[in-house]
């Protein structure tokens, strides 16, 4: 559309138009991929590209377990979190989130706060019993569960436990202790230890001895996979999408332990930190897509 085609019209008409060309404008400078309507890229790690997430949603709903990796203070990365979860549902997946942030011992509190039986205000002090980081950077994510439905998954254990194990190692559990861990066992080799060093550094347990470091962190791996499958056992349609540190959602973590108790699909989606998690830094080893522009 050329000057000339606002030539005789009214003042109104000219606005209306103007805004017309502009928005064409806009569109015809943004390239030939657009990112649907959540505004969220993805890059595909195996077919080194980007993609609109509305359009890998499809795709992602093939997979049992969806692990979206964060870091717990960013914002937004849980914005990112989200527009997965929204997609997913858009998509038609029945899909449940399973939660690093709480304990097992919590799922009534869970179940109440998704069926709408306990207010907000109720809600939070519980929160905080589970979990450190800020209710704000996690509430949408919750309020959504809420308005949907959508049933929320402690997948944790006692932080005593995980404490101990640290400190003692998996064999300093006493019987009552090791009883409320299910299927949960603790077998550390060396290529979890590699990853653990890679992951967090040489002194990331700081004075701890490194195995019990690694016990510790399995412990926690391994809850999280053995509780999400024990959801997808009684819920053979679902969709457990895995809300954790992306620490635990690499798959040389939690999706580890899953492959290593089931056949079912599982994708990793990690968000894109630059320098950090970027595709110069993770491939196909790590993660299977990252989640851009999430800051």
């Amino acid at each position: 559309m050329g000057a000339g085609g606002f030539a005789g019209a009214s003042s109104m008409e000219m606005k209306r138009n103007m805004k017309v060309w502009i928005l064409w404008v806009l569109l015809a400078g943004a390239g030939p991929l657009m990112a649907g309507p959540d505004g969220q890229l993805v890059y595909d790690l195996r077919q080194s590209r980007r993609i609109a997430l509305s359009d890998l949603a499809p795709e992602l709903r093939k997979n049992r377990v969806v692990v979206i990796g964060e870091q717990h203070t960013d914002e937004g990365h849980h914005r990112a979190q989200l527009r997965v979860i929204q997609a997913l549902v858009q998509a038609g997946a029945d899909v449940a989130i399973g939660l690093e942030m709480f304990r097992t011992d919590s799922q009534k509190a869970l179940d109440r706060w998704t069926s709408g039986e306990i207010s907000p205000r109720e809600f939070e002090p519980i929160y905080y019993d589970n979990w450190n980081y800020p209710w704000a950077a996690y509430s949408a994510i919750f309020e959504y569960a809420r308005t949907q439905k959508i049933p929320m998954i402690g997948l944790n254990v006692s932080r005593d436990i995980t404490r101990q194990v640290a400190r003692g190692g998996f064999q300093s559990l006493t019987e009552a202790q090791r009883g409320q861990l299910a299927d949960v066992t603790c077998s550390i080799d060396e290529e979890y230890m590699r990853y653990i060093r890679s992951v967090y550094g040489a002194h990331a347990h700081g004075n701890m001895n490194f195995t019990f470091f690694c016990e510790a962190q399995m412990v926690w791996d391994a809850a999280m996979a053995v509780h999400s499958l024990e959801y997808l056992k009684a819920k053979p349609g679902a969709t457990v999408v895995i809300l954790t540190g992306v620490g635990h959602a690499q798959k040389g973590a939690v999706p580890r332990q899953i492959r290593q108790r089931s056949q079912v699909p599982v994708v990793v989606l990690l968000p894109e930190v630059p320098g950090s998690i970027d595709p110069k830094t993770v491939d196909v080893q790590d993660a299977d897509y990252l989640l851009l522009d999430v800051r």
